[in-house]
């Protein structure tokens, strides 16, 4: 879960992007990543085997950036979205704070969306996590071409619960911003009774009764948003080969841990 870091006062949110091979989640993230002020955001990062990558990146918010004076990084990665790769996509799900799944609403894609959100279902239980309480925004992209699934019958076989659902085009940048505020805005709640949590275990110190007040008086924010970028720059992605998924496992670890750590302002 949220990882927190109680002498920089940064607090970091995991949203893992899910779903089938060519849903669209990498065209999520480099769209976000061109959109987003690059003073805001980190390095879009490739973490790459021989056979698969994993994308990531760090984003901090403009408003509703902090919880009392904690403040907030988004860490927004993919997972592969190949059947073949189910140990990658576990453990890139491992400790995620909030899910987007991709859904492909093209008609011959329908089962390999269902597969794909049963795998889902199947690797948050690995980690004693549910798909029914775990913060999710169901994306149905591709939205622009024909031969659709329609929304309703997407509703009806993945979203029993009624998570909250975006129809987009991600290629165009329909709907990507949207369902990335969608998201940011469910995660904050249930970090938020984390840090609480944390803090209640702290409170018998001055400094940790005194944070725990400032979050409980503080009206939360009713939205969230992004510093956006006037210009489109070139992408720049900075790939890492590694040898393993469990190498590529310690190394988003790390790379979570790195921003948590960081004391700069």
């Amino acid at each position: 879960m949220a990882l927190i870091n109680h002498i920089t006062k940064n607090l970091s949110i995991k949203i893992v992007f899910y779903g089938p091979g060519l849903s669209g989640k990498t065209t999520n993230l480099r769209y976000i990543f061109f959109k987003m002020d690059p003073v805001s955001r980190g390095e879009f990062i490739c973490l790459e085997t021989d056979t698969e990558r994993t994308f990531f990146f760090d984003l901090l918010p403009l408003r509703a950036g902090r919880i009392g004076h904690y403040k907030i990084h988004f860490q927004l990665l993919t997972v592969p979205g190949q059947v073949f790769f189910e140990a990658s996509r576990k453990s890139v799900v491992k400790s995620a704070d909030g899910i987007v799944f991709v859904a492909d609403s093209q008609v011959p894609l329908l089962d390999a969306n269902l597969e794909s959100f049963d795998s889902l279902r199947n690797n948050l239980r690995e980690y004693d996590m549910d798909i029914n309480t775990i913060p999710m925004v169901l994306q149905y992209n591709k939205r622009d071409l024909e031969n659709l699934v329609p929304v309703e019958t997407f509703n009806n076989l993945l979203n029993p619960k009624s998570c909250p659902y975006i129809e987009s085009s991600a290629i165009f940048g329909r709907g990507v911003i949207e369902t990335l505020k969608e998201i940011s805005k469910l995660t904050i709640p249930a970090v938020r009774e984390k840090l609480l949590d944390e803090l209640e275990e702290k409170s018998d110190s001055k400094e940790g009764e005194k944070e725990k007040d400032i979050i409980q008086k503080a009206s939360p924010q009713e939205g969230i948003e992004f510093t956006m970028s006037k210009e489109t720059p070139e992408l720049q992605v900075h790939k890492i080969k590694m040898k393993s998924q469990e190498a590529v496992e310690k190394k988003l670890e790390e790379l979570a841990r790195e921003y948590t750590d960081s004391s700069e302002e």
